[in-house]
């Protein structure tokens, strides 16, 4: 079965030379959701374009549920809905008209049934005959994801679903994706919140200047790449860290009662079992630890400024 989104070396430039993409490849597994990151300028607007059918591509192809999107373009069109970052909706058309004229775009017969339940998963049954004018922000973002899923695509495309909308909505979305995701579909979501990758996705892609510069399964990411903290509340105050701990490459806070030792997640167990040992011989004694471990966003952030 082929993957349910494949890319191949996929070029993008626009005239005065700027390049947008390059040599873009990435394969997407049926079922799950994908985060791709990156700073403004990336090129993760301009990938998802060319996926959907709104920008051409220079060189390179992409194949949908292994159709390639130029020959086969109303097949992989019909498999894919888009919520967009902008708010593009018919202000004077009501909830239930602008989704249902949705699904008729793409020639499929009308289908109350499943437009009253992907308007009840929103919330917008009981708004179904409001215009859409009287809406607030994060209604109005509903409504776009409502009319992407009018059609019952197999893959969505979420271009920074949650911009702008509150903590609350927020995560009233994160539970829709998870419910798309049971139901079988592949959800690819671009976003400025790290924590909303950190808490959906299944991996993560890094895009910067129009490359990507990796892809790992969320977990083992920030297995790899993460760094953990181990702090020790000490008994007794230092003034400095003995000589024979400077292997640990400790911190010690200003206060002089607090160790901070910092390493990587790999091969832990050895460095915390010798440190403890050596804090033992050297006869400095702690009442508590905590340890904590660096976040995606953290982890991204690194990674982009290594690539620039």
């Amino acid at each position: 079965m082929p993957a349910a989104l494949t890319i191949s070396d996929l070029n993008k430039s626009y005239s005065g030379g700027f390049q947008a993409l390059k040599n873009v490849s990435l394969e997407i597994d049926h079922g799950e959701i994908f985060a791709l990151l990156g700073p403004n300028g990336a090129g993760k607007t301009t990938l998802i374009s060319i996926v959907c059918g709104i920008v051409n591509a220079s060189s390179g192809s992409v194949l949908v549920n292994g159709h390639d999107i130029v020959r086969d373009f109303r097949i992989t069109r019909s498999l894919i809905g888009l919520v967009p970052q902008e708010l593009s909706t018919d202000t004077f058309e009501t909830v239930l008209a602008t989704v249902t004229f949705s699904r008729g775009l793409f020639g499929l017969a009308p289908n109350p049934e499943h437009i009253e339940k992907v308007l009840r998963s929103l919330s917008l049954w009981d708004r179904r005959d409001s215009k859409i004018l009287t809406l607030s922000g994060g209604m109005k973002r509903r409504v776009l994801i409502a009319k992407a899923l009018a059609h019952e695509p197999r893959i969505l495309f979420l271009d920074e679903p949650t911009a702008g909308v509150d903590v609350e909505l927020r995560q009233d979305m994160w539970a829709i994706v998870r419910s798309l995701q049971e139901s079988g579909v592949t959800v690819i979501l671009t976003t400025h919140y790290i924590e909303e990758a950190e808490q959906m996705a299944d991996r993560v892609g890094v895009i910067n200047n129009g490359e990507v510069i990796l892809v790992q399964e969320k977990q083992r990411l920030m297995q790899e790449l993460g760094k953990r903290q181990l702090v020790l509340q000490l008994q007794d105050t230092l003034t400095a860290i003995p000589e024979c701990l400077a292997e640990f490459h400790l911190e010690l806070a200003e206060s002089g009662s607090e160790l901070i030792y910092t390493y990587d997640t790999q091969g832990e167990r050895t460095g915390i079992t010798a440190l403890l040992a050596e804090l033992s011989r050297a006869g400095i004694k702690f009442n508590d630890l905590n340890t904590s471990q660096s976040s995606l966003e953290e982890i991204f952030v690194d990674l982009v400024k290594k690539s620039t």
